[in-house]
């Protein structure tokens, strides 16, 4: 039986274990590489990771929900995840200048990863 990941939790099968340091891993969508990991939030039912673009876009950091996360590499240091670039340019930027309050983050990405993600099973 198939159930629905919560898209800002990391996957089981992605290899994650609490507390591993991901900051400056590179950051591989399905079609090549996007950047390092910037920042990384592990509060439970919030989890993401802030990817640092580089040149790619500009500089842009966006964010990236833990459950876009498909594996984890740590002998690479490479996180793989199930966005394409596309996706990745179009999704919203985070800027830390702007204010946060609790649970800001799923309100302000959610749409988007939801519209993203259409009912797909995970």
């Amino acid at each position: 039986m198939n159930e629905r990941h919560n898209i800002w939790e990391f996957r089981t099968a992605a290899g994650h274990t609490a507390g591993t340091d991901l900051v400056g891993f590179h950051v591989e969508a399905t079609d090549g590489a996007i950047g390092k990991v910037d920042k990384l939030s592990e509060e439970v039912g919030e989890q993401y990771l802030v990817v640092d673009t580089g040149p790619w876009i500009f500089g842009r950091r966006v964010l990236l929900p833990a459950g876009t996360v498909t594996r984890i590499e740590l002998g690479e240091q490479k996180v793989y995840v199930d966005r394409s670039k596309d996706e990745i340019k179009h999704s919203p930027e985070f800027d830390d200048a702007e204010p946060h309050q609790e649970n800001d983050t799923r309100e302000r990405f959610g749409p988007y990863y939801d519209r993203l993600y259409g009912g797909r099973i995970l």
